[in-house]
């Protein structure tokens, strides 16, 4: 990949946002909606940080994604919830062209005009998840998600754990953990659109654990920011007798 590239951030489970025509669907779901499987709580507030820290681009969504969830392929089966589900192929397909297409043709086409410049895009999509899930705690605070069949984010997302070990010792901070990289996802979507040399894609999960206090999330905040753009300046500096 070229010079630096382009970084833009998305946040498609920023919200548990429900739309008044489909408010009686989830009349009994209120619990749900304000849980880790309504939205990534925490996950627009880091976004909008890391944009405004890096001065990137940011593409973000309130909607639960009991909705639709923005970050599933059409024909995934978790693309719609339990509540959503069995509703009518023609309702189904008016909440894709309301809420799921349009956040994802942004994104397209973001990665597409850097293309046309002629600039890579890394793309960063942030999330969270629950420090509990079915009753196992999970050891990780912070997780690099990348497809370890590209080089380039693979390395970029080690240097990323480094630099995030350094500032922050005592971070649990795990590449591909606690999700694999390559599976289904907008970041997986895009690779499949874009060459390696065009489109980087990394997915930034951080545990809500750190929610529970305001100091410990800001300063998780800080060092997400600041390590991350000590990972961009170090990935693309320009090897001797270049640049």
């Amino acid at each position: 990949m070229p010079g630096a590239p382009e970084v833009l951030f998305t946040c498609e489970h920023g919200g548990n946002d429900v739309p008044p025509e489909y408010r009686a669907l989830f009349a009994g779901s209120q619990a749900a909606l304000h849980s880790h499987n309504g939205y990534d709580a925490g996950a627009l507030a880091l976004a909008r940080t890391l944009s405004r820290e890096l001065n990137a681009p940011l593409i973000a969504s309130e909607v639960s994604r009991l909705l639709v969830d923005l970050n599933r392929s059409q024909g995934h089966r978790g693309l719609f919830s339990d509540v959503t589900m069995d509703l009518p192929p023609r309702e189904r397909r008016r909440i894709l062209e309301a809420y799921y297409l349009p956040h994802r043709a942004a994104v397209a086409q973001a990665v597409a005009a850097n293309r046309t410049t002629g600039k890579a895009t890394l793309h960063v999509a942030v999330h969270t998840f629950t420090p509990v899930l079915r009753g196992k705690v999970r050891a990780v605070d912070a997780g690099l998600l990348y497809d370890p069949a590209r080089a380039g984010e693979r390395d970029f997302c080690t240097r990323w754990q480094e630099i995030l070990r350094q500032l922050s010792p005592d971070l649990a901070v795990r590449r591909n953990a606690p999700y694999k990289g390559a599976s289904d996802g907008l970041a997986t979507w895009l690779r499949g659109v874009h060459p390696e040399s065009a489109y980087q894609g990394v997915e930034l999960e951080v545990n809500q654990k750190f929610l529970e206090t305001s100091p410990a999330w800001e300063t998780l905040c800080a060092r997400l920011s600041q390590s991350l753009r000590a990972a961009i300046g170090a990935h693309w500096l320009p090897r001797p007798g270049q640049g």
